[in-house]
């Protein structure tokens, strides 16, 4: 199960299955240590029981269901102020794949796959090592709703509950590799602008006035777009911008 990929140059050529762990990240970042890692080593699990998410928020999966894997990437032709390039290549490889299945598919800031109404279909982390100057590693740790159907977090949602259809994980596994190893090789060849125009045009509440919590209030903003180190940019009703660090706002339920 989840063999050496064939359909890929570099991504997928060292793959670790595990039937069950407490995350994928975690063994990822193990493997770096131990010095038993090199570019393209993926990690992925069939039972994920201790998924982290943003926030330090967990990630629900149910066994053999969806796709909960680690991919280790050698960023180095990046500058660490740059992280968040890799954090909108990984998003719109994603978002390209299912979103043949799911037209309405968006990237909820910063790297969220949700479907507006229906609720999150999926969720990045990555985590990186970086040494005083230069970037090392980064963990993208990945995980995808994909045939599950019942889920005790309301604003979940999977690609079955969604279509009404199953899906073959290694299949979807396979192709979406291919996609990561197709965005990490424009962003190596420096097609940033792409990316982020990409990126931006899929970005979930863009150029709406929505209800959004900040530590101490409810406030009306429009999202405008992102920085270049990957903070939020806001219009408020009042007219003035703001930008927003991932743990400083909260969007409203889909």
């Amino acid at each position: 199960m989840y063999k050496i990929l064939a359909n890929t140059i570099f991504l997928g050529k060292d793959v670790l299955f595990l039937p069950e762990c407490h995350s994928t990240n975690d063994k990822a970042l193990e493997l770096i240590r131990s010095g038993k890692a090199k570019e393209g080593s993926i990690v992925i699990c069939a039972n994920q029981t201790r998924g982290k998410g943003q926030r330090g928020n967990s990630w629900e999966v149910e066994s053999g269901q969806n796709l909960t894997f680690s991919l280790i990437l050698e960023p180095h032709f990046l500058d660490i102020s740059e992280q968040f390039n890799l954090n909108m290549m990984v998003s719109n490889s994603i978002r390209r794949l299912l979103q043949e299945y799911l037209p309405d598919l968006k990237v909820k800031w910063p790297n969220d796959l949700v479907i507006p109404g229906s609720g999150k279909i999926g969720g990045i982390l990555i985590e990186n090592i970086l040494s005083s100057s230069a970037w090392e590693f980064a963990v993208v740790g990945i995980g995808l709703n994909i045939n599950q159907r019942q889920f005790g977090i309301s604003k979940a949602t999977s690609l079955a509950k969604v279509t009404g259809g199953q899906f073959d994980l290694e299949e979807l596994f396979r192709m979406l590799i291919a996609h990561l190893e197709q965005g990490y090789i424009s962003l190596k060849k420096g097609k940033i602008e792409d990316i982020r125009r990409d990126y931006l045009l899929h970005l979930y509440l863009r150029e709406e006035w929505a209800f959004f919590k900040d530590e101490s209030t409810a406030f009306e903003g429009k999202i405008l777009g992102v920085s270049k180190d990957g903070k939020l940019q806001m219009e408020l009703r009042n007219g003035f911008l703001r930008l927003f660090d991932l743990k400083e706002i909260s969007f409203p339920n889909l």
